[in-house]
């Protein structure tokens, strides 16, 4: 299939120029030299932004030439600051409400962008607001009857309030940018993206950033795009040099029984654990609290606050371990995050990239773990083949695994007992807030009459 994608891509028009890897070197080192006016480079300064990523020296100077972009780059490149400096510097020169337009595919992301864009807009005086779903619609339609700036978007919603809200439309738009492309697409938001492409000026700057070009990528480009320059700073899938990572093969029956094994063996770390459904993050985010570990789930089936809580607790190091289903793999910047394991292996290969570039950001180093069961080894064997290189096996003591058993059985027991008890409080409530693992812990305490167990040190 590579190989036919391969094809496909050759027989693409190329976009007009493409900056190479290499000439990144000879390249100014400043974000002044990139031709950052002196205000918003106080404020990269503010924000401890000493040099820029390569995205950002091939990006902005382009940026700010007027050009549209393409920009390829790995997660944790610095995305966000090659597309919201050149925006937030053509806001100075002709201030306008309503100026650009951010499209993201998840709710978090958008959080995440409209944050950076509020720290490095601070000092002159920019607003931004975040649309996103399962959030009240009418508390956004007075925040858009304000006129924000800046709006980052995912697409649904967006399209929702561009059909509903009166009075708002995004006529005298001047940038849209598309962050995460490929993954707003894969998402199948391709009906609501064509929707907002109708109804926004086409006399518009474009800038669109995938970390993978595929093939609905290049048709979006070719619709939404005019004579983009291409700015690539890796051509091929890779992960970051810093980052160490490892495996375990494990029979799947005793896959909990060597999570809580390495959750000891690297005690004082932050954890980011993935697992591949809703169900599976909450069972065994409780099946964790049960052991007495600070565990907190994140998945697409809680509330947006819960959500938004979760992840605050996390990066406020108030939790040390955060569960999550794919909804987290991909644009969020939590800069602590020591150990990624990936405790369901997961079934696209692309994704294994976006989950481990979780850790080792901005230069920091980092692990990653990958479970691989008996039913996983072919999905592990694409993995391997697409970053190139073969993992080692994580050292492991299988007798220390096996005496942990009896113990992980038990927190079992009650994590299925605490999960059927908050379907049926949801069941009779029709309340989505009990998704917090920390709210609903009542039947362990009821069935082990208030017994406490403790993670050894």
């Amino acid at each position: 299939m590579a190989a036919g994608e391969e094809e496909r891509q050759a027989a693409e028009p190329e976009p007009e120029a493409v900056v190479e890897p290499e000439a990144v070197e000879e390249q100014p080192r400043s974000f002044k030299d990139l031709g950052v006016t002196d205000v918003l480079c106080e404020a990269c300064d503010q924000l401890g932004w000493k040099m820029p990523t390569k995205i950002q020296v091939e990006a902005i100077p382009v940026a700010l030439q007027g050009r549209d972009i393409i920009g390829l780059a790995e997660t944790g490149s610095g995305k966000t600051g090659a597309f919201a400096l050149p925006i937030l510097q053509a806001l100075l020169e002709t201030p306008q409400r309503l100026f650009a337009l951010v499209l993201t595919p998840t709710r978090e992301l958008a959080f995440q962008i409209s944050e950076q864009f509020e720290a490095l807009g601070s000092s002159i005086g920019v607003h931004s607001t975040v649309i996103v779903g399962g959030i009240d619609t009418m508390s956004q339609s007075l925040a858009l009857a304000k006129k924000p700036h800046v709006i980052i978007a995912t697409p649904g919603r967006l399209v929702d309030h561009l059909e509903n809200t009166k009075g708002f439309n995004l006529r005298a738009l001047k940038f849209l940018v598309m962050d995460e492309a490929d993954r707003i697409l894969n998402m199948d938001f391709e009906t609501e993206v064509d929707k907002i492409l109708k109804v926004i000026p086409r006399d518009r700057k474009t800038f669109l950033f995938s970390a993978t070009m595929t093939k609905k990528v290049q048709k979006l480009q070719r619709a939404a795009l005019k004579n983009p320059v291409k700015c690539a700073v890796s051509s091929k899938y890779q992960t970051v040099e810093k980052l160490q990572q490892y495996y375990i093969f494990i029979p799947s029956k005793f896959k909990d029984s060597y999570l809580v094994y390495i959750l000891n063996e690297l005690a004082g770390n932050s954890f980011m654990i993935f697992c591949s459904t809703c169900n599976n993050t909450q069972r065994t985010a409780l099946l964790l609290r049960n052991l007495g570990f600070t565990a907190i789930p994140l998945h697409g089936q809680m509330s947006q606050n819960k959500r938004l809580g979760s992840l605050n607790k996390f990066k406020a190091k108030a939790r040390s371990i955060l569960l999550a289903t794919d909804v987290a793999s991909r644009g969020l910047d939590i800069p602590h995050v020591d150990v990624v394991i990936n405790f369901d292996i997961p079934t696209h290969s692309k994704d294994y990239i976006h989950r481990v570039g979780r850790t080792a950001r901005a230069g920091r180093s980092g692990k990653s773990i990958t479970f691989v069961t008996q039913y996983d080894v072919e999905l592990f064997q694409r993995i391997e083949h697409l970053i190139g290189k073969k993992l080692p096996a994580f050292p492991m003591q299988e007798e220390e695994v096996m005496m942990l058993t009896e113990r992980v059985a038990e927190a079992q027991r009650f994590a299925r007992m605490e999960l059927r008890e908050q379907g049926e409080k949801k069941r009779s409530r029709n309340d989505n807030d009990d998704d917090d693992t920390e709210e609903a812990i009542g039947v362990r305490n009821k069935v082990a009459g208030g017994k406490k167990k403790k993670r050894k040190a």
